[in-house]
């Protein structure tokens, strides 16, 4: 007889590097937001507050950089990185 718990233990998780910090996530697409989450908690809020998110080693396109409203397919082992900017 199948464990109730074994489907979640199955389920499919990815290893980021999220400015120096191992995170799992379950999704297989990250988006900007989600990025900025798993970097900052809480997410620093106002008007004058930016974020810049670069990544590597994602499936396609294997580098780049996100924009709010953007999103990356990742795989086990893609970086991250975020800074947070002031535009002030």
């Amino acid at each position: 007889m199948a464990n109730p718990n074994e489907d979640k233990e199955h389920e499919k998780t990815f290893k980021v590097i999220v400015n120096g910090q191992e995170k799992k996530v379950a999704e297989e697409r990250l988006s900007f937001a989600a990025v900025v989450a798993l970097a900052f908690n809480p997410v620093p809020t106002g008007p004058n507050i930016m974020f810049t998110v670069t990544y590597r080693n994602a499936k396609e396109p294997r580098e780049g950089t996100l924009v709010e409203g953007q999103s990356v397919e990742i795989k086990n082992g893609t970086i991250f990185n975020v800074t947070q900017t002031d535009k002030s």
